[in-house]
Formats: structure tokens, C-alpha cells, sequence
């Protein structure tokens, strides 16, 4: 259900807010329908609308069939209406995209980090990267609104920085959203990796993400972004969602928390990889091309979605054993939470997200006293739906409908 809004005349912000929210959440639809879909009265919408039309942020898109009366002219959001920059950080990796009011990636660019231990050269680089992609865009700068940051947790949310991050050694308390803000001149979001995602996935999924869903992204480690009701839910401190803590049968692997049964230790890629060597020896990991080096991290993961998505059985047998200690992990939250949807998305899932899925499916709908089916699905916006995230801060942060616009003035 889409958010409500107020008829009272001095939120239009918020208003603009909730109206931009129903069109892009329908991807086209009439004034008429907007009153009951916002709880505005007709004029109020009338008048928002036009005001939306006058930024350029929607447009007249064509007329909807008659039902016997005068045609309804449909509304849909203009793809040209406002852009942002995002940016995912990983240990050896930035991706950097620019992306369109309605989601759509108009331009990208990969780094690799190979020396990531001095925070000030990544954003350096990075913001660096960020300036000439935006040059070189063509688009109207003056509707750029700003960079969105996905990097791994755990974050100081008020302070804007990332606090130890564990993949990145040498990190203690970084300030990344001062320090993009000044390399970047823009104004700059942040957040960890699988709530951006998340937000991301609520801002461009329109009607098939609507409501509540848990996001569980998978990259070097494991998150989740938790959205209930439309809202996201980040927590007294900014860190829900560490789902990497989510309790399993414990094990021989030790988390940088200091437990022995936290999920992270076990399904990150890393982990993947050592439990084939273990378990399946070396001659199938050179069958499937995994060197088990930790330098090579990347080319094996690769190499060993590749296998499992031949239907190799070593291979398969690995990525099924972390997929069921996630469904596991997801079966707890799900319950928790009661959310009738779980999406499963980032870099780390390409080409096994059928595995994953149905290792979460099994797990969460085996209940003999479950009340609903929980529909288990992988990212509608693909494996850069962390980077693709990160620049949707910006545009949720200026055009979600949130209780901050309340109370601001509006002309």
C-alpha cells in the first residue's frame, strides 16, 4: 500500500513526496486514481501533480483505454527527471554507476583496489572515477543530485562513518561520508551494503516490491536490509540487518566477533571454497579450476559458480551446504519478522541464485503450522544491485515520502 498523504497546505514537500511515490510505484497511472492510492483529496493531487510536471520529475504518457467516459491521461516518472552517482565498496573492488530516476544505469565503471588498506586513496580514486563518469555522461549536471555510498558494515549511521569494517584491514573509524563529500562536491548518502541494496530494490522494483521484504546480499560477506511496510528499518544504531551474526550449528570457524556459530564465517565465498577443498579434495578443485589461493578469491568463486551452474556435483554440494545454512538463517528472520518475501541478490550469487533460492524456499515454507507461502526471489535489479542501491539513497533520501518533510516548509 502506498503511503498516505496530508491535505494540509504547508507539507507539499511531503505530499510531492507520496504523489512521485504512487507514480513510479504503479509505472503509470491517472490523477483520478492517485486520490484513493495517496488518501489526497482530487485537488490536492490536481495541484501536486502540476507542480511535479513543472520540475520535470513526471510527464503525460499517454491516454488509458475508455471505459465508455472521456479517456484518462496517465502519468509515469521521467527517466530523465533527476540522476545520482552510487558507489559499492568491496575489499578489491569499487563499482561506480550513474543512475536514472527510474533506476536505470546510464553509466558504469569498475576499480580494482589493489591496495585498499589507506582509506584517503580510495575515495580519492573512487571520487575520481565518480567526476569523469558524470563528465562524460552528457546528462544536465544541475539534475545530478548527489552520490549514494553501499559499503560494509559496521557503520557509525549519525557520524557517517564505517567502524572496522572486517574485510578491510587497516580501516578503523573512517569518516567515508565527509571525506566523499569533499572529493566529490556533492552532497553524499551512505549506508551499509545490504540495506542500500534494499532501498534499491524498494525504489525500482515498483508493485513487485511494494509492501515488506527481507534483502539478503550476498558479496564478500553476508547482510541483510530489512523493509517492513515500505519503511526500511535501520536500527537503534544503523546496523540491522548484520545478518552475518544470525546463529548456526556451531563449527570449527570463528567469527571476528569472537563467536563460533555465526553464519558469515561459513557462506562467505572464501568459506565456500576451503569446505570444497576439504570436503571434496584437491583433484575436484582442479577439475573445476579453484586454486584455493587467496589471492585468486575472485577467479575461483567464478570458476565454482561456473561448476555448480554445469550441475558439477562437488561444486553443487558446496554451494547447497552454504545455501542451507542461509535458508536456516532466513528461516528466523522470517518468522521474526513475518514478512511474506525474501530476495536474494548481490555480485556473489551470480549464476547460483537458483540454488540459493531453492535452498530458502525449502527452509521457509516446510512449517506444517505456517500461516502463508513466503515467495522467495532473486533481485529485479541483478548482481549490481549494491552499487545500483548506493545511488538510490540519493534518490530516496530527496523523493521517498519520510516523516522528515513534515515538517519542512514548502512554497
Amino acid at each position: 500500500m502506498t503511503q498516505g498523504g496530508t491535505n494540509l497546505p504547508r507539507v507539499g514537500g511531503y505530499n510531492q513526496a507520496v504523489v512521485l511515490d504512487a507514480i513510479r510505484t504503479a509505472g503509470s497511472v491517472s490523477r483520478v486514481e492517485l486520490a484513493p492510492l495517496t488518501g489526497l483529496t482530487s485537488q490536492t493531487v490536481s495541484n501536486v501533480v502540476r507542480r511535479l510536471l513543472d520540475a520535470g520529475l513526471v510527464a503525460e504518457s499517454g491516454q488509458a483505454p475508455s471505459s465508455g467516459g472521456k479517456r484518462r491521461t496517465l502519468l509515469s516518472p521521467r527517466a530523465d527527471g533527476a540522476y545520482a552517482m552510487g558507489v559499492q565498496l568491496d575489499p578489491d573492488v569499487a563499482v561506480v554507476v550513474l543512475v536514472n530516476l527510474i533506476g536505470e544505469v546510464v553509466a558504469s565503471r569498475r576499480l580494482r583496489l589493489t591496495d585498499p588498506g589507506v582509506p584517503a586513496d580510495v575515495v580519492e580514486r573512487v571520487a575520481g572515477a565518480a567526476r569523469r563518469l558524470a563528465a562524460g555522461s552528457g546528462i544536465d549536471p544541475a539534475r545530478l543530485l548527489g552520490t549514494g555510498i553501499a559499503t560494509p558494515g559496521p557503520i557509525d549511521g549519525r557520524a557517517g562513518a564505517v567502524v572496522s569494517p572486517p574485510n578491510f584491514p587497516g580501516w578503523g573509524r573512517v569518516p567515508l561520508l565527509d571525506m566523499f563529500a569533499a572529493a566529490t562536491g556533492m552532497p553524499v548518502a551512505m549506508d551499509n551494503d545490504a540495506t542500500a541494496a534494499a532501498i534499491g530494490e524498494r525504489w525500482i522494483g515498483g508493485r513487485a516490491r511494494a509492501g515488506s521484504f527481507l534483502f539478503i546480499y550476498l558479496g564478500t560477506g553476508i547482510g541483510a536490509g530489512i523493509v517492513l511496510d515500505n519503511t526500511v528499518l535501520h536500527g537503534d544504531s544503523g546496523n540491522a540487518g548484520e545478518f552475518g551474526h544470525m546463529m548456526v550449528e556451531p563449527g570449527p570457524l570463528i567469527c571476528h566477533c569472537g563467536g563460533n556459530n555465526c553464519l558469515g564465517p561459513y557462506v562467505a565465498p572464501a568459506a565456500v571454497i576451503a569446505d570444497l577443498l576439504d570436503r571434496h579434495g584437491r583433484a575436484a578443485a582442479e577439475r573445476i579450476g579453484v586454486t584455493g589461493a587467496a589471492e585468486a578469491l575472485h577467479g575461483d568463486w567464478k570458476a565454482l559458480r561456473q561448476a555448480a551452474r554445469r550441475d558439477d556435483p562437488a561444486a553443487r554440494d558446496a554451494v547447497r551446504k552454504a545455501a542451507r545454512l542461509v535458508g536456516q538463517a532466513v528461516r528466523g528472520a522470517v518468522t521474526l519478522l513475518d514478512v511474506s518475501r525474501v530476495v536474494l541478490g548481490g555480485g556473489a550469487l551470480r549464476g547460483i541464485e537458483s540454488i540459493m533460492c531453492e535452498e530458502v524456499d525449502t527452509a521457509v515454507n516446510r512449517m506444517a503450522n505456517a500461516t502463508r507461502t513466503v515467495a522467495v526471489e532473486k533481485s529485479v535489479i541483478g548482481d549490481a544491485v549494491g552499487a545500483v542501491g548506493a545511488a538510490s539513497l540519493i534518490l530516496h533520501g530527496n523523493y521517498a515520502p519520510g516523516w522528515g518533510m513534515l515538517t519542512e516548509q514548502s512554497p
